[in-house]
């Protein structure tokens, strides 16, 4: 029997079992598979050497978790230092609940090594990542367990992946990855997939608010590849995207930021510091700047009952997994704002990695046109069902999404049956 204190303990755990188990206060479900799905199915935990540009051997330690088996799983591989078994069971748990409202047929995963990625040359990256694969191939393959990126990896990471599990089964093997480079079998709208999702869930919630999204200021918490295309998308809509931040602070002009430009100033100089259009300001300032909408689409837990109480939106698009606390939540509903879950608005990114692996098994790919309105309806219709489900039941619409994710995932439990 698992017990009340498990080696997947971490304050992401906690909050998304909290957020789970007030969802499934309000459902009736089966109490032996609800406890189930408190805890993964599958955890990998691996260390393994990496030898350094300067000779000397590292020890890195790297996960894989497999939160429920009930359909082939899905979930990407982050590179960070605070990586820990907890995080990315959490992340996994939330994976699965995504998965089973979008309706894509996977349950959720997920990876990642505790490094830290801006300390290492291309050549260490590139040992890691192959090392890494290598020792969770047994848990990884294109029917079982597809992989796809995250934070701080992207499709270079992905091509290496394949590349080291493709040597090991003697042929190539596209599908065992998505959000590769499009000349091996990459998909078209992959890398926009997750920050074009996000605008696409916003476009829609802002309709429901009456809010004109041409003039409508943004403020922005992360400028890697989920926030940047998120300002790229809502300046193209006509948004004025008054602030962003990265790991290095945060950038503010009222009168808006010329989003391409900014763009530009990353890819040359890496971070957002030191742009000279605008006004550099703290971590805590961009969360304090009066907004129409705010998306976080850094990392967990950054929005907490401190901070909450400061922030002025209408909107709260959440880019990134678990960004808002359940204290946070409550707060920010008081105070009016609409709160657009991370399991359905930053969906974008799963969905298009789904189109990747169904073009790889079929060996026909898609044009973007056809991509990005597959990707479009596909995101309407959970959203609606999202907004009917939190009327309909008198919730929010976080406990909304739940409720239908976890349904479906009891369901399917519930069908296969306990073996033996």
């Amino acid at each position: 029997m698992v017990g009340e204190k498990t080696e997947w303990e971490s304050p992401l755990y906690q909050m998304v079992v909290r957020q789970f188990n007030k969802a499934v206060e309000r459902m009736k479900l089966d109490p032996g598979i609800v406890e189930r799905l408190r805890y993964p199915q599958r955890s990998l935990i691996v260390t393994f050497p990496v030898k350094m540009d300067n000779g000397q051997v590292e020890i890195f330690e790297g996960y894989r978790v497999q939160h429920t088996l009930s359909m082939p799983t899905k979930g990407g591989i982050r590179y960070h230092q605070e990586v820990t078994l907890g995080e990315i069971t959490a992340l996994a748990m939330l994976m699965t609940w995504k998965c089973a409202l979008i309706g894509l047929p996977f349950s959720g995963a997920k990876g990642g090594v505790r490094c830290n990625p801006e300390q290492l040359s291309m050549a260490e990256l590139e040992r890691l990542t192959r090392r890494y694969t290598a020792e969770i191939t047994s848990m990884i393959g294109p029917d079982s367990d597809i992989p796809a990126p995250d934070i701080s990896t992207n499709e270079q990471v992905m091509a290496w992946m394949m590349d080291t599990y493709s040597q090991q089964k003697g042929h190539a093997v596209p599908e065992v990855v998505t959000g590769k480079p499009v000349s091996i079998g990459g998909s078209l709208g992959r890398y926009e997939a997750t920050g074009r999702g996000v605008v696409y869930v916003i476009t829609e919630a802002a309709k429901l608010l009456g809010m004109n999204l041409n003039g409508a200021r943004a403020v922005i918490q992360g400028f890697g590849n989920v926030g940047s295309i998120t300002a790229k998308q809502l300046a193209k809509m006509g948004c004025k995207v008054i602030a962003v931040s990265d790991i290095k602070g945060g950038l503010y002009n009222p009168k808006g930021l010329d989003v391409k430009d900014l763009i530009n100033y990353v890819k040359q100089n890496q971070f957002l510091k030191g742009y000279p259009q605008a006004e550099p300001i703290t971590h805590e300032e961009l969360f304090e700047l009066p907004c129409d909408i705010l998306v976080p689409a850094a990392l967990s837990n950054q929005i907490t009952e401190k901070n909450a109480l400061k922030i002025n939106c209408r909107l709260l698009a959440e880019g990134a997994d678990g960004p808002s606390t359940l204290e946070a939540d409550q707060i920010l509903r008081d105070k009016g704002v609409l709160i657009l879950p991370d399991i359905l608005c930053n969906a974008g990114g799963v969905i298009v990695s789904y189109f990747e692996w169904v073009q790889d098994l079929q060996n026909y790919f898609w044009t973007l046109k056809q991509i990005n309105n597959r990707l479009r309806r596909i995101l309407t219709r959970a959203f609606r069902n999202v907004y009917e489900r939190s009327h309909r039941e008198k919730t929010n619409m976080r406990m909304a999404a739940l409720m239908i994710g976890i349904g479906r995932v009891v369901e399917a439990k519930r069908v296969r049956g306990l073996y033996p």
